[in-house]
């Protein structure tokens, strides 16, 4: 869908941003341990899209989005899709429309991300977009992640504590806080921002019509996460020599059939202690496992060229990651959703400036770096990874 842009961005300043704090001030005093407020962090920002197009976007088959509603004392959620009927039957107040994951659909959205780059790539997840008219919010709750949250239009309510009472609303679909006491109180206005650690108890409420909040979140995986992804990970990645059966010639007549014998679980201590990693081991594990695609991400197939007009393409104009794609890179290799990607060393710069930046132009390389970089990118361009402007 056509999106009007309100406000285009630009480089910002990084000061201005952090209310006056070097990004390494900022890491070193408050990332993931006090909230800040950041007053006309970003001047003139009245929002990248308007509530109409938050509401179009909102209605297509393969974008998240939710309505919250408070109904009396009720909590009520719809998923999308969504269409004009849903929205018309809305009252005048107390909703929230939430649409996720705008920066897969808004070049200007992934553009607004790429400010928050003194935060790792890694820990970036993504960019959500509400509106609500006045009353909307989500009831006071509790992320374990990372947030900012930039005002766009209209006025946000927000009251934080550090409370440790994280008892729920029995029954609600939401995880609402049931005793919130908030210790602090600001209203937001275009521009304004407030960076929320994990663990900080927060409730935000539209002030009048027309709110429009644009929440930055950083990823922060569950430790019973990463343990279950990477023990799968090993057991897909196990050596051969590793898939021999379980033995025991020298098996000794027992009395006690049922039993589990000692030399049985010695046996078996020595199978799983042949399992090993080594922090190259977990770096192949993350680069894998934090660029892939959530299970609602998919790839349109790109224009079919061959590989000798895929080539001149490359010879001739800037290579762009779809907005969808999650490139990062370690000491030695390269991932593209979930994809670890084969290259020689010479190619390594230009590859992390790709990952960087998330565009990269060789007109001016030599055409065998040109090639290779053709033989290394060919088959995640027809995957619909990259394209061409």
């Amino acid at each position: 869908m056509p999106f009007m842009i309100l406000k285009p961005m630009h480089n910002l300043d990084t000061l201005q941003l952090l209310n006056g704090l070097t990004p390494e001030a900022f890491l070193a005093e408050y990332w993931q341990k006090k909230p800040l407020l950041i007053k006309n962090a970003i001047p003139n920002f009245i929002g990248l899209l308007s509530p109409e197009e938050l509401a179009g976007l909102a209605c297509e088959e393969d974008v998240q989005a939710r309505i919250v509603q408070k109904k009396s004392d009720k909590w009520l959620v719809k998923n999308g899709p969504f269409d004009d009927a849903d929205f018309t039957k809305l009252p005048d107040r107390d909703w929230t429309l939430l649409v996720q994951s705008v920066n897969h659909y808004l070049p200007e959205a992934a553009e607004l991300l790429n400010q928050f780059d003194f935060i790792p790539k890694s820990r970036l997840d993504d960019l959500m977009v509400s509106y609500a008219p006045d009353g909307g919010g989500l009831g006071a709750h509790v992320d374990s992640y990372d947030v900012f949250l930039l005002q766009g239009s209209g006025y946000r309510n927000w009251k934080i504590s550090s409370q440790t009472d994280l008892s729920l609303i029995e029954d609600a679909p939401l995880k609402i806080l049931k005793n919130f006491v908030s210790e602090q109180e600001w209203i937001l206005e275009a521009g304004d921002m407030l960076y929320l650690p994990p663990q900080i108890s927060h409730w935000g409420v539209a002030v009048g019509d027309n709110c429009m909040t644009y929440s930055i979140g950083f990823r922060a995986p569950k430790t019973q996460e990463l343990i279950h992804e990477f023990l799968s990970y090993l057991q897909e990645n196990l050596n051969e020599t590793e898939n021999g059966l379980y033995s025991d010639p020298d098996l000794q007549l027992s009395n006690q059939p049922a039993a589990i014998s000692d030399a049985m679980v010695n046996k078996v201590s020595v199978m799983l202690q042949k399992i090993t990693w080594d922090n190259n081991t977990i770096a192949d594990f993350l680069g894998k496992y934090l660029t892939e695609p959530k299970p609602d991400v998919f790839f349109g197939p790109a224009k079919k060229l061959s590989m000798s007009k895929f080539i001149s393409q490359l010879q001739q104009k800037t290579i762009v990651l779809d907005l969808k794609s999650k490139m990062l890179f370690t000491d030695n290799a390269f991932y593209l959703n979930g994809e670890k990607l084969t290259l020689s060393d010479n190619l390594n710069a230009c590859m992390q400036d790709l990952a960087n930046q998330r565009y990269l132009n060789i007109s001016h390389q030599t055409n065998d770096i040109q090639v290779q970089f053709a033989s290394v990118l060919y088959e995640s361009y027809l995957a619909g990874f990259i394209s061409f402007e």
